[in-house]
């Protein structure tokens, strides 16, 4: 057996060094944002801004954004509400939307995705849209953060360009088995299309996670504003005691605070991602790959 020797290039130095160089400029802001919610208001003000690590931790900060009563913990509840809820509604939605047209035997088929695909290219915008949920009754309720954005369009195609990938003689030889329709979408298609699926609940979830700009616009009542909203309220904010409900005599540094809101609505999806980096991939360029 002959072994093959691997030899570095130039390009691959200098690739590696710039890769080492981006991993470095993307990890620092994060761990300085980490250790600027673990330091007390006294270490910030005498070390600055970027601090390596502490001298002494402190997690006052966490324990009163966590604490129960605080829009922080209110709008965790509401973004967790909304991601499960919306990503299990519009994977529901686009799996049989998807499913549908990716049948060529399905009448209107071409007419239906044409009318799906114009929609990517133009919109009724912003008014139209918040006149549609107002006198639809979703304004200021939690359904107002989840039906209009009930389908992705993008998603919805890469679902059916991998619907189509799966070969007609794995459905007929359900058919013959005396499989009806959906024990067919959902004991045989769904089981082969994991990675698409996992792909796209993931795509759903970020984007539910990460929405803001839809509860600014269509909720008024502070129980239904998400993380995220909380979130940027509370960087703009210069006085902290209207977003937590602190126990101690003075309120937790204000930078803190600020810190340790944005690691806490930034790990989970950090956590959830690792698990599902493995379908992605796949899941994107099988989709991709027929029109």
């Amino acid at each position: 057996m002959v072994k093959k020797h691997f030899r570095m290039k130039p390009f691959d130095y200098f690739n590696y060094a710039l890769l080492i160089l981006l991993t470095f400029a993307f990890i620092i802001p994060f761990w300085s944002t980490v250790m600027i919610s673990l330091i007390s208001d006294a270490e910030r003000v005498r070390r600055g801004m970027f601090v390596f690590y502490p001298q002494n931790i402190v997690l006052e900060s966490y324990a009163a954004i966590l604490k129960k009563g605080s829009q922080v913990y209110s709008g965790y509840i509401v973004t967790i509400t909304r991601t499960i809820v919306g990503t299990a509604a519009t994977m529901f939605v686009t799996i049989l939307l998807a499913y549908g047209i990716s049948k060529k035997t399905v009448p209107g088929r071409m007419p239906i995705t044409f009318l799906l695909y114009f929609t990517m290219l133009f919109s009724g915008g912003l008014v139209p849209t918040f006149l549609v949920v107002r006198y639809t009754g979703l304004y200021n309720t939690m359904a107002a953060l989840i039906i209009p954005g009930l389908v992705s369009v993008w998603n919805l195609l890469l679902m059916r360009n991998f619907f189509m990938q799966i070969p007609d003689s794995i459905e007929e030889a359900a058919i013959i088995d005396g499989a009806s329709p959906p024990v067919i979408l959902f004991r045989v298609v769904l089981p082969l299309s994991v990675p698409s699926l996992v792909t796209i609940a993931l795509f759903c979830a970020v984007g539910h996670w990460n929405s803001w700009f839809d509860a600014l616009i269509y909720t008024q009542s502070l129980s239904l504003q998400p993380l995220q909203l909380v979130l940027r309220n509370l960087i703009n904010a210069s006085n902290v005691s209207t977003f937590i409900d602190y126990t101690t005599p003075t309120p937790p540094p204000l930078e803190s605070v600020k810190g340790a809101t944005i690691i806490v609505s930034t790990l989970p999806i950090l956590l959830i991602y690792p698990f599902a980096q493995k379908f992605f991939v796949k899941g994107v360029m099988v989709g991709s790959i027929k029109g």
